[in-house]
């Protein structure tokens, strides 16, 4: 805090000029020629965006790496947090107030009359939206939290009072957010990068969906009875930016392109990109993606499971899975004549990069994907940028497709979806991938698979069809583990890793079949191997010890990865523990069930 505020002071003295420093108390000159001006209040609220110590909002690292715990995500190793024993108060991270109090010292001082009211409004409005998020960020990680509403001083006794109850500091965060929805003036912004009034009404249905679904299936509470009224809120905040917003589903490029060109487009699409972290090689602003998604060491080597890729609809509009034979198809066979997502997604067919300006066809790599379904989502097509922090694309952090997903599942939550509903968020998504029927009427058959695989619960099958979008369409946008908490299904984090259908041992498949053989699975290694042909080991053990890679029927069947080692869910997951150091600070605190 103490370098941000030195940061502000300097910019005061520039503003306020050196005469008036000569007649006023140092912190007084720096306090007005912040709160005076809005070139102040401008530089200040530059700091809730992004920081160290007082940024609030997501960089786009924390975005491409924001699934890497999911249920369709296997990895390099089972995350500690499901591991028993491996995980609690003391690894636990997050409790984090400084940004906070950075935002209540500006709401605090943003009462200069120098400034008309309407624009300092305007200036609290944006300041109540960053609280909002902050507080979002602690309440679904770790429930009931403190709501602090203004400035602490470090001797305040009010800084080791316990946890307020998390109706109480989520109503606070409606208000927040209602304020910001009624008083922030910024309309538009091309960069995107910059919040806006929609932005705030989507950020909105984004906290009222989670909060209003949470308090439904989430028994425990006792709020189920309030859980209408958040889902209303979250329809209410969704129409307003289909309706006033003048935001649509990116569709340049065909149904081929125009998905995956909202995820590595070096500026961002404005017609669908409601926010971003915009990428800038001028200020040397870059991601990490290609590192990330194309590294042997670097990353979690995150890879989709089967069970979620046989989620992916039929171009026709089919279920997949209705297909006879789905289980035993190979990787070339299965991702044929499906929703043109997947191959925006992974990489599979005809994909292609570029290696010193020559095209190459690039299928799944086995020195980085477990399963076969190595994700393309984030990462740029040429090679250039797979070693370092090189990527100029920038990194969505809120898009249209979102609010869309949003107002559909509120809608059908509260009962009150209709078929027009249906079409203009669900169908108009499907239309964009390419599926060619069941787009402008609600689904009146629950899918089996659905069932059986992620929602034995839930029977209205259109609610199963807007959960299946939203894992699809957001795959790896960072929403899943959030969905997951929300709809109280945490046991889907117990998911068996499992990859494509390997038919036989020491078969040579030709993943992208253009005509070159890319990986064998084997027992026993042949004395002589195949020329640019990746070889993995399926044994039983390799060295002694027990192999995490395996093939299920053992001489065939799905790949699958790292089952060896338990992952078993406990309620107590749906909360992170407080940290203990911070417990030991505040004892007050106390401490999250289980933990």
């Amino acid at each position: 805090m103490n370098k941000n505020y030195s940061v502000l002071f300097l910019l005061g003295l520039f503003l306020a000029g050196c005469s008036e420093l000569e007649q006023v108390p140092q912190s007084t000159a720096t306090r007005s020629a912040v709160f005076s001006n809005t070139g102040g209040l401008d530089l200040y609220v530059n700091s809730f965006y992004e920081g160290t110590n007082t940024g609030v909002l997501p960089n786009g690292n924390d975005i491409i790496r924001s699934d890497e715990m999911a249920d369709f995500a296997a990895r390099t190793q089972v995350p500690d947090f499901l591991r028993d024993g491996a995980y609690g108060p003391r690894q636990s991270t997050g409790w984090d107030w400084r940004p906070l109090r950075n935002i209540n010292f500006f709401i605090a001082n943003c009462t200069d009359p120098a400034i008309p009211v309407d624009t300092r409004r305007h200036y609290l409005g944006l300041a109540r939206f960053f609280r909002a998020w902050f507080y979002f960020d602690k309440v679904k990680r770790f429930g009931d939290v403190p709501w602090i509403g203004q400035p602490m001083g470090i001797d305040d006794p009010a800084l080791y009072n316990g946890r307020d109850p998390r109706a109480v500091v989520m109503d606070s965060v409606l208000a927040d957010l209602d304020y910001a929805t009624q008083n922030i003036k910024t309309t538009t912004d091309n960069s995107r990068s910059l919040i806006t009034r929609s932005v705030a009404y989507g950020f909105k249905s984004r906290v009222c969906l989670f909060e209003g679904t949470f308090r439904k299936y989430r028994t425990s509470y006792n709020l189920g009875s309030t859980a209408d009224k958040w889902l209303t809120e979250a329809v209410n905040a969704a129409d307003k930016v289909m309706k006033e917003g003048g935001f649509s589903l990116n569709e340049a490029g065909g149904n081929d392109r125009s998905y995956r060109q909202l995820f590595i487009s070096n500026t961002p699409v404005t017609n669908e990109i409601m926010l971003s972290a915009v990428a800038d090689p001028t200020l040397s602003v870059y991601n990490d993606a290609n590192w990330w998604w194309t590294s042997a060491t670097y990353g979690a080597r995150v890879s989709l499971i089967r069970t979620f890729v046989n989620t992916y609809l039929n171009i026709d509009g089919t279920p997949f899975t209705d297909k006879p034979g789905y289980q035993t198809l190979t990787f070339m066979d299965e991702v044929k004549g499906r929703d043109k997502r997947l191959q925006q997604t992974i990489r599979m067919g005809n994909y292609t990069r570029t290696n010193g300006g020559a095209v190459e066809a690039a299928p799944p790599v086995f020195s980085y994907t477990y399963t076969g379904y190595m994700p393309i989502k984030w990462s740029l097509d040429d090679t250039y940028y797979d070693g370092g922090t090189r990527n100029i694309n920038s990194i969505s952090l809120m898009r249209y497709a979102e609010i869309l997903l949003n107002y559909a599942e509120a809608k059908t939550e509260l009962g009150t979806l209709t078929n027009d509903d249906w079409a203009k968020t669900v169908g108009a998504l499907r239309k964009r991938a390419g599926i060619t029927a069941g787009l402008t009427t609600k689904p009146t058959v629950a899918d089996a698979y659905l069932k059986a695989n992620y929602f034995p619960n839930v029977s209205d099958p259109a609610l199963l069809e807007v959960r299946r979008e939203r894992g699809i369409e957001l795959v790896l946008e960072g929403f899943r583990f959030s969905d997951i908490i929300r709809w109280n299904r945490g046991p889907l984090m117990e998911q068996t890793w499992n990859g494509f259908y390997v038919p036989a041992l020491d078969k040579p498949l030709d993943l992208n079949e253009d005509g070159k053989n890319d990986v064998v699975f084997y027992k026993v290694k042949p004395a002589t191997q195949l020329p640019g042909v990746t070889y993995i080991n399926v044994a039983e053990t390799v060295n002694g010890n027990s192999n995490p890679q395996r093939l299920k029927n053992d001489t065939s069947g799905e790949l699958t990865w790292l089952n060896n080692i338990t992952r078993k869910w406990d309620d107590k997951f749906y909360l992170y523990p407080i940290p203990e150091n911070d417990r030991l600070v505040n004892p007050k605190l106390g401490q999250n069930p289980g933990w």
